[in-house]
């Protein structure tokens, strides 16, 4: 039997759930039984922990190897001399893995801690970020490049966001949103402890992130997406009279700006062009990535002995994913990306939500995702095999929940330690789009 019992749910919750993972297109293409079997695994593996601890490398800072080596020393005090492995992921070379020692498949008396896992309380904090594996794998997806100008959508407490800028070696422009105000200065906190400058932090509302009536016309927002369904990649350019204005202005303005009094210019220029620019709501087009880190219902975190929520908040996220998605879609470059994440398990904030965006937005298609290390979208929305491979869904029922011992960590081959990794983690969903460009 199991270490813990199933995670313990509202009954209408737990029927809803089940409505996801036992749907039709999921029975036709295995059984009934099976699909309950499997439903009945995720609750189980959502009580206990993954089987091991991630942490990100603050590249910016250090390298790689020279921060494993500081991190295996601490754990040889920690462990009291015990001999813990710290494995690279082959894929994501900035994270690194911890086992998690402990029971996992066996039911005991708790008269002492259960697990073995390693305290990160002020522990290489200059170097190191707690960090769940697909969380990490987020920011690899998004490959930001150095120079360009980023947005997290819902940036708080700033591990994508600090990540998003060391992958771009903190050259650029990357701006983070939230709106609660202690969370925005966590975010900063955290980008000055890992010396990264880049980071623009900002309270504010992601949904009213788009400046207020400026209207993408190739796409005829605000009011709404366009009726017709013109080939998502052939549309005429966009309607360049309102950015010809705001531009011309600003080019007055910038012609004149060593005549202007010092009272006037902050007046006038500064809302008018740093704020347009630089800070929130912005114009459209703004960006040349953007991360949707959605607000979820976190069904996917691991452990959870136990939810409380209702049915009304468990479904209340949709529509709010939705708004913000409606802006994203605005903000974004021609050519740009927009990489959509949750950490919940349930089809309508993932796979729904995809399938939502592509028929909403016609200027958005779905890309295929590099490196790869979750498995593949969920069926149950109407998405086609073809869009299903292009998504990354990390299931916990996937993996074998398996003691962990320091023997059976001896004995264990490396490349087998990574693919349980890959699949013992907590419940996540990625998808990338690009905007396409016009002709």
């Amino acid at each position: 039997m199991p270490v813990f019992p199933k995670v313990s749910l509202r009954p209408e919750v737990e029927d809803y759930l089940r409505e996801s993972f036992v749907n039709a297109e999921i029975v036709t293409a295995s059984s009934k039984q099976e699909a309950e079997r499997k439903f009945e695994t995720l609750l189980t593996h959502l009580s206990h922990p993954p089987s091991f601890t991630t942490v990100r490398v603050n590249t910016h800072l250090a390298s790689v190897q020279h921060v494993k080596n500081l991190l295996l020393d601490e754990l040889l005090k920690q462990f009291d001399g015990v001999r813990v492995p710290v494995l690279q992921h082959p894929d994501l070379q900035d994270v690194l893995l911890i086992p998690v020692i402990g029971p996992r498949g066996i039911g005991i008396r708790m008269t002492e801690p259960v697990y073995l896992s390693p305290s990160f309380d002020n522990v290489l904090p200059n170097y190191l970020f707690l960090q769940n594996l697909p969380s990490a794998l987020v920011t690899h997806v998004l490959s930001p490049q150095p120079g360009e100008k980023i947005l997290d959508m819902c940036a708080a407490p700033g591990g994508k966001t600090t990540h998003i800028a060391a992958r771009m070696r903190d050259q650029g422009e990357v701006i983070a949103l939230d709106k609660i105000s202690h969370k925005v200065e966590k975010i900063k906190q955290n980008a000055l402890l890992l010396g990264l400058k880049s980071i623009q932090a900002f309270c504010f509302d992601a949904t009213k992130a788009l400046a207020h009536g400026m209207v993408d016309t190739e796409e005829g927002f605000p009011g709404g997406p366009r009726k017709d369904n013109p080939s998502s990649c052939s549309s005429q350019p966009p309607s360049p009279v309102w950015n010809w204005n705001l531009q011309h202005a600003l080019q007055i303005l910038d012609s004149y700006i060593l005549w202007l009094p010092s009272q006037l210019l902050l007046r006038v220029y500064r809302p008018c062009s740093l704020h347009l620019h630089r800070e929130p709501p912005f114009l459209p087009a703004s960006f040349d990535r953007i991360l949707l880190d959605a607000p979820c219902s976190g069904m996917g975190q691991r452990p959870n002995l136990a939810c409380t929520w209702t049915l009304k908040e468990v479904t209340s996220y949709q529509p709010l994913q939705r708004k913000l998605l409606t802006v994203a879609a605005q903000l974004l470059k021609p050519g740009g990306v927009l990489v959509y994440s949750t950490c919940t398990v349930t089809l309508a904030e993932n796979e729904e939500q995809v399938a939502w965006a592509l028929a909403t937005f016609p200027h958005l298609q779905l890309q295929p995702q590099e490196p790869r290390v979750g498995g593949e979208g969920m069926v149950g929305a109407g998405l086609s095999p073809e869009q299903l491979q292009q998504l990354q869904r990390f299931d916990p029922s996937a993996a074998l929940l398996q003691n962990v011992d320091t023997g059976a960590l001896r004995g264990a081959q490396e490349e087998d330690m990574i693919a349980l990794a890959n699949k013992d983690c907590i419940g996540f969903f990625i998808a990338k789009f690009v905007r396409c460009k016009s002709t």
